[in-house]
């Protein structure tokens, strides 16, 4: 699997983003790039530089000019991942404190998704693990087994 994150903030800035739309439609030269972006051929050079090391771009002689063209399967490849890790989202992983009932937590707490034992930390006073006996029975009602409980022993 591709290493995404350097390609990601390759594209995360606006200038190499409208490169990147730019391109899409025709191959361009650095010169060419700053007349359609109103940029200086030196700032196109330096962000030319940052795709073409993240990949998503390619350069090829034609002359004397260098005309630089988008590598679709790089973008394929990024498209593809962020929609299966879109999909792979489940409601049961969601924090228990976002459930909508009582039975929704109950089922969703064996799983301790986000390794606090409390589901309303507002009510807290201090740490989860210093729970007050009040606040275990407000926050969890009489649970005989709390997680605090275990790590204050």
């Amino acid at each position: 699997m591709r290493d995404f994150v350097p390609i990601l903030k390759a594209l995360s800035d606006e200038n190499r983003f409208r490169m990147i739309n730019l391109l899409l439609t025709h191959d361009f030269c650095v010169g060419a790039l700053a007349s359609h972006l109103g940029i200086s051929k030196a700032a196109v050079s330096q962000h030319l530089q940052v795709l073409r090391k993240s990949g998503l771009v390619k350069g090829e002689k034609r002359g004397y000019w260098t005309h630089y063209s988008v590598e679709r399967n790089v973008l394929h490849d990024i498209a593809n991942n962020l929609i299966k890790a879109a999909q792979t989202f489940s409601d049961e992983a969601m924090c228990p404190r976002e459930a909508s009932s009582k039975d929704d937590i109950l089922e969703r707490r064996e799983f301790d998704m986000c390794k606090d034992c409390c589901e309303h930390p507002e009510k807290l006073k201090g740490k989860p693990e210093e729970c007050s006996a009040e606040q275990i029975k407000e926050c969890h009602g009489d649970t005989k087994e709390h997680p605090c409980e275990k790590e204050k022993k």
